[in-house]
């Protein structure tokens, strides 16, 4: 019982008011008073707390008042921000497709005979299709008359035939080994072909059908095959370890004629191969794919 009236007595002082005045401090007399209880107070700083909270909240949403403070950013400003950086990459990726599929329809209208159009584009990014021709120029030209005439690139059935069999067999060289190019053809600093960096003993192989006219060894460029092929084409490898051919044989494309990856000094010498055609050194990588 004694605890029960304590905890009620508590409770009453809660809620019992006390008088605050203000007094002069000459006349002693009082100025102001208010009666206040703990209990009011207590409810006086829940009521400002709330008020402040719904204050700062109500300016955090409708004002751009984080965008002021340094260093700071908004998840719904970096989402913004990405989503317009998507929008931009994937608008680029459309034109690239539409750029691709014009490419790929002006093709087939050529493969055709038929005239490729142009296709435009409205302000909304449609692919419609527009009937504007495409002008030929002096080159287009001067490839249709050769395609379509009796010279060597002609595309008509009879008698071209041997001529568009050697153009397809120039065009299936083989790769002479597998590997990294290092240095390519450059003229001007002396280098007359390409140099491989392979790994040791691969295998080097013919690029064309042809015939082995040398096959010798010498201090600075090792064992050293040279083939002659048709249309006055000689492919040169040098730098083999070791060679499986002899001067005379006869070569077909693609076959095996020795292995790379020569040891010189203790250093493995990188693969070299040249490509020389009516005498004169030529790009081996406008002709062979490595």
């Amino acid at each position: 019982m004694k605890l029960l009236r304590t905890i009620r007595d508590r409770w009453r002082d809660l809620f019992r008011k006390r008088r605050f005045n203000m007094l002069n401090a000459t006349t002693n007399e009082e100025e102001w008073h208010i009666h206040l209880s703990p209990a009011s107070i207590f409810a006086g700083l829940v009521s400002f707390v709330l008020l402040l909270f719904i204050l700062v909240l109500t300016l955090v949403a409708y004002s751009p008042l984080l965008e002021f403070l340094p260093g700071y950013r908004t998840e719904a400003g970096r989402s913004r921000e990405s989503l317009v950086q998507n929008i931009i990459r994937i608008d680029s990726i459309e034109r690239m497709v539409n750029d691709m599929m014009t490419y790929n329809e002006n093709i087939g209208m050529i493969m055709d005979g038929k005239t490729p159009v142009v296709r435009t584009f409205t302000n909304s990014d449609s692919t419609r299709t527009s009937k504007v021709l495409v002008m030929p120029s002096a080159e287009d030209s001067l490839l249709r008359a050769q395609m379509e005439g009796d010279g060597p690139y002609s595309l008509a059935q009879g008698g071209r035939a041997a001529s568009r069999r050697q153009i397809r067999e120039a065009m299936e060289l083989v790769t002479p080994v597998e590997g990294i190019i290092t240095d390519r053809f450059n003229i001007r600093e002396g280098s007359f072909g390409v140099r491989v960096a392979a790994a040791a003993s691969s295998p080097v192989t013919a690029i064309d059908d042809g015939t082995v006219v040398i096959n010798r060894w010498t201090p600075e460029a090792g064992h050293i095959i040279e083939i002659q092929h048709t249309n006055n084409l000689l492919s040169i490898y040098r730098h083999l370890s070791q060679p499986l051919v002899t001067k005379g044989d006869r070569i077909r494309s693609g076959e095996l004629i020795g292995y790379s990856a020569e040891v010189q000094n203790g250093m493995v010498q990188p693969f070299e191969f040249e490509l020389w055609n009516n005498g004169k050194p030529v790009d081996p990588e406008g002709y062979i794919i490595f």
